[in-house]
This record gives C-alpha cells, structure tokens and sequence, in this order.
C-alpha cells in the first residue's frame, strides 16, 4: 500500500469523528480509530452488526438510494446501546474497480443536544423563578419606569394590572420620598449594587411598605447603565414582629427592674449576666460593677456557689435543674447580714446542654425577725400558761384547805373556853390556834397570788388581729404544705377585749392544727357577724379529736400528745379561760379522722 494511503489513514484516525465506509453488501471495508474506540473493530462485519448488534439493515440506513443520486445526505440518529446521539452523513466513494462504496461519518451530538437541554431547563427554571418566587423581582430603566415586574411584587404593592404598575413614575408613585429614589441610584451607580438596602414604598392604597431592596446596576454594550433589576422583600411584618419583641422585651426588662426580690443571670462559668436593682439593693453591688466583671462566687462565696450548683444537678431538691430552696445568710460588703431564700434552675439547649442559671434571692432578714419575736412571744406565752395554770392549781389547794381550816380554827376556839388559862393544855391551844392561823394567812397570800388584777380591756376589731399573725405563720403554713383560707368578714365590727390574751388564744390554736395535720392539709380561718356576737372559726382537716376526748380538751393539764414534750396540756384550758373572761364562748366539733373546728363567739361592743 502506497505511503500516502497510509499518511490518510493516519490523518482519518486523528479525526474526532467516526468515519468507516461499506461496500455494497454492507460488509465494513475501513474504520478510523474514533470509530472503533465508539463500536469496537467492525472490519468485516455487516455494518448493522457493529452498529445495532442486529442481523438486519438499520432502518434508517438508504445504502441504495445514496448510490444512485450521489449526493451525500446527513440525519440525526441515537444509538441506544451507547446512549449517544450523531450526526450521521452519508456520501458516495468511487473505487478503483468502478465499484462504489458508502461513506459515513459520525459526528457525536450528544454534548451539544445535553447543553441545549440544560439551557432550556435553565430558561424555563428562570421564568417559574420570576413568575413563583416568594419575594418581588424587577427590573428598572434608569428613567424610572418598571420594564418587568413579577407577581409577588404587584402583590407586595397591591396592584392587579400589570401594566397599570409598569406605567407608575418610581420617585413619584412608587417611593413614599421621592428624594429617596435619587438617593438609591448614586448608592447602586457607585457601587454597582445594593444589598439589603432599606427603603420605604407606599402602596396602591397609600399604606406604607417597609421594603429591603438586594440589587445591581444593568450595563449596555458599551458600558453604559441602563437600569436596574433585583429582589424586593416586604419586611412590614418583620418590622412590627421586631416592634412587638422590643416591647416585650422592654417590658419583661422592667418587671426583671422593678421586681422586690433579687434577680440573677449567670453563664456556665458563674460569670453575672444580668443584675436587677433589688439586687444591687441586697448586695451593695451596683450592675456595672458586676456584669461581666464578676462571678457569683466572688459575690459570697466559691463553696456556696458549687454547693448551689451541684444541689441544681441533682433530683432531691425541685426536680434535675431546679432548686426550690436553699437558706443563705451572708455578709454584704459593708458588713450588713443578709438573711434570704434563694431559688435557682439551669436553662438548657434543645441537646440538653447547660446554657445558663438563673437565680432569685427572696430577702428574709425583716420576717425572720418577725418570727424570732414571735418565738419570743410564743415561750413568754407559755410560761404565762405555765403561771397562770399553776395558779389555778394554787387557787384550788387553797380553796380545799379553806374548809377543814377553818373547821380546825373553830374547834380550837371552842376547846379555848373549857380550858382555864392557866392550864398547860390551854398553853399548848393558843399555839397550835396561832399556827393554824398563819397557815390561814398563807393561804390567803395564794390565793391573792392566783388571782391578779385582770388586763385591761380595749376596742379590737379581731380581724386586724389575725392578720398580724397569718403574717408571722405564712412561712411556717408553707413550710409545712399547709394551703390557708381565709374568709373575714368586711366589717366585723368592734369587741372589748386583750389584745395580748386573744392573740394567746389564736396562737394556741394555730399550733394545735399544724400539730394535727403532719404531712399538711387545709386550714380554714373564717369571722362573721351573728347578731350581737361575733362569730370566728378555726377549721383544720388533720386527725381530729376522738369522741372520748371531746370533754376533757379544756382542762388543764390533758394532753393527747405523745411526742417529745410539745406543751404541759395548758394551751386549750388557758384559751378556754380567757375567752370566758371575754364574756365569749368556746366549742369544738370534730370527727375522728376528719379534722377539727374550734368556734369562739364574742360579744360585740353596741351603738349606744
């Protein structure tokens, strides 16, 4: 074969197209090298072999018809065994003989036809884009009219008629300044866009649109501007959303302010997030010296902070998270005591992870005041019980010794006078007379001893009483899972009375109801107005009182007690004695299981 067959083939194999050429029984007479890297060496082969795998001609092949006209001819074609798409030209070759062959080439279609598809798709996402997208979308000459606008745009700015809105003048109709128009174009022409641009637009309606506007200058050929063309966002909503949690925030910034009790922030590390005034108040140390400055170890102290902290992590004390409570007496800086309760509980992320803790301290110095002088009052009391029963006792040793006394004093007398006096015996009379009279004497002196001067008696309007003591027993109702209720009446009016002796009483009944409900329970303090009396009613449902007892409440020295010592069984005999020199009247009902109800009548002091 000549050198220059060889110099073409070489050339046809560096094509990047499938050629080969067939003879008249379709039988494969040459390939280049693209062509055998597409179907695999077909020399030889039926054409339709190699390139359909089939026995049969391709159907669109005009072996024929080609060879007749001799007039090359090009169609598209897919193979499906490679999943590509040719060019296919047919075209006549004469050979030496005078016989003709047919000669094909491949030109593979299938980057250009994947390209044009994906411009399409391209075009058509762009214009769904534009039509559907959630936000405007413009574009804009540099006169200030709209070329094109989508519908959420019409709807941003509530207009329907499409070419109405491209019609509007922008600094006029579209911008509620018009200044603001001239201001956005030297801001974009200067950069070139804008991005979350803030602007203000008014609507067809006239109502004000806060829009944020993200967009770029359009160029000319020769770079000249045009227009304009971006997104438009209506942020009103967001605008009011932001107002409404700027209020709240100012306004549960003010209640953190105003609140009585001491408010905490802090991060994971202890360090002062937030710092109320109450709490500046109870500690001495004002905010700007202890956000971010500070940590809540340094405020009292390092053991009571991880204390704190590891009683939070734990379930035993409100749940893991939570502290209910915890008493803290420190030192402030300038040396005051601060006595209180402090709340706490750890705020978590979505995970699960410690994000921050925040704590109130509810300052308890004045009450715990309050209930030392109450506890004060309370032993005072009972030693008053104490002498006062310890009188009654007195009263009535004396008042039996009274008797037989005197009955021995008389029989002396009489044994005086059938006695002469200068007998022995009538020596030995006069003394044991004279004894028995001292002891007379002695008597007396206990029984002035039993009896005191009565307190004096002042108007009292019985409510004001109970109050002042709920106030002092409020942490120890509390305390002990007690739920009060009160009903007082409006106007309960005035009774003559000891203050002293009735807050006794109450205080007696108050300790007798908690002793009754140990694992808590429901107390009921109730005042009415009866006619001329006052009616009150102390109501527990604790243990209450066993038919047996009923009788013997209101003497002294019954107890039913058998705990360590609580009291000496003097507390309901005292109330019973005061409340009678009250003119009142005390009862008591109960059911075994059920609770007690003590009911005291008093009577009122009357208009003259």
């Amino acid at each position: 074969m000549p050198d220059n067959i060889f110099r073409i083939m070489d050339a046809l194999d560096a094509f990047d197209e499938g050629i080969y050429i067939v003879n008249d029984d379709y039988s494969v007479e040459y390939m280049n090298k693209f062509m055998r890297d597409l179907f695999g060496d077909g020399v030889g082969k039926k054409c339709h072999k190699v390139i359909k795998n089939s026995d049969q001609p391709c159907e669109w092949c005009e072996y024929d018809e080609i060879l007749k006209k001799s007039e090359p001819r090009s169609y598209e074609v897919y193979i499906p065994r490679l999943e590509k798409t040719f060019m296919v030209t047919d075209l006549p070759v004469l050979n030496r003989d005078g016989s003709k062959s047919k000669l094909s080439i491949y030109k593979d279609l299938s980057h250009r036809i994947a390209q044009e598809a994906r411009l399409k798709s391209s075009e058509e996402n762009y214009k769904r884009l534009f039509t559907h997208a959630g936000c405007g979308v413009f574009t804009s000459s540099k006169r200030g009219r709209f070329l094109d606008v989508n519908p959420a745009l019409l709807k941003i700015m509530g207009y329907e008629d499409k070419e109405a809105f491209l019609s509007l003048d922008l600094a006029k109709d579209v911008y509620l300044d018009p200044k603001d128009r001239q201001t956005y174009m030297t801001t974009i022409e200067s950069q070139g866009q804008v991005v979350d641009y803030e602007v203000k637009w008014k609507r067809k309606d006239g109502q004000e649109v806060d829009i944020l506007l993200t967009s770029n200058v359009r160029y000319g050929p020769d770079g000249e501007i045009l227009g304009y063309e971006g997104i438009v966002v209506d942020q009103t909503q967001r605008k009011v959303s932001e107002n409404r949690i700027r209020e709240a925030y100012d306004f549960l910034d003010k209640i953190i302010s105003c609140s009585p009790n001491a408010i905490m922030a802090l991060d994971m590390r202890g360090v002062v997030k937030l710092w109320n005034d109450r709490a500046a108040e109870a500690f001495g140390y004002a905010a700007e010296q202890v956000v971010d400055r500070m940590t809540i170890g340094q405020i009292y102290s390092e053991e009571v902070s991880r204390e704190v902290m590891k009683m939070m992590r734990s379930d035993g004390f409100g749940g893991k998270g939570k502290l209910n409570s915890y008493p803290l007496t420190i030192k402030k800086n300038d040396e005051d005591v601060i006595e209180g309760n402090l709340s706490a509980s750890i705020a978590y992320d979505e995970q699960g992870n410690e994000l921050a803790s925040v704590a109130i301290l509810v300052d308890l110095k004045e009450r715990l005041n309050m209930e030392r002088q109450l506890g004060e009052a309370r032993q005072h009391l009972l030693q008053s019980e104490k002498l006062a029963a310890m009188g009654r006792l007195t009263s009535q040793i004396a008042h039996e010794l009274n008797n037989p006394l005197f009955g021995i004093m008389n029989t002396l007398e009489l044994m005086k006078t059938e006695i002469s006096p200068q007998n022995k015996r009538r020596k030995l009379l006069d003394m044991s007379l004279s004894e028995t009279v001292r002891l007379a004497d002695m008597l007396k002196k206990m029984l002035s001893f039993s009896k005191p001067d009565q307190e004096k008696k002042v108007a009292l309007d019985i409510n004001m009483v109970l109050d002042e003591l709920l106030m002092l027993y409020e942490k120890q109702f509390r305390e002990n899972s007690i739920k009060l209720r009160t009903s007082l009446a409006e106007d309960p009016g005035l009774i003559m009375g000891s203050k002293d002796q009735l807050r006794q009483v109450f205080i007696n009944l108050f300790s007798n109801a908690m002793d009754a409900m140990p694992n808590g329970g429901k107390l009921l303090i109730r005042t009415e107005v009866q006619g001329s009396k006052l009616h009150i009613e102390v109501a527990d449902d604790g243990v209450g009182i066993k038919e047996a007892h009923k009788e013997k409440i209101f003497d002294s020295f019954f107890t039913t007690k058998t705990e360590s010592v609580k009291g000496v069984g003097l507390g309901l005999s005292v109330c019973y004695g005061f409340i009678k020199e009250h003119d009142g009247d005390i009862r008591v009902d109960s059911v075994d299981g059920q609770g007690a109800s003590f009911k005291i009548d008093l009577p009122l002091i009357q208009d003259s």
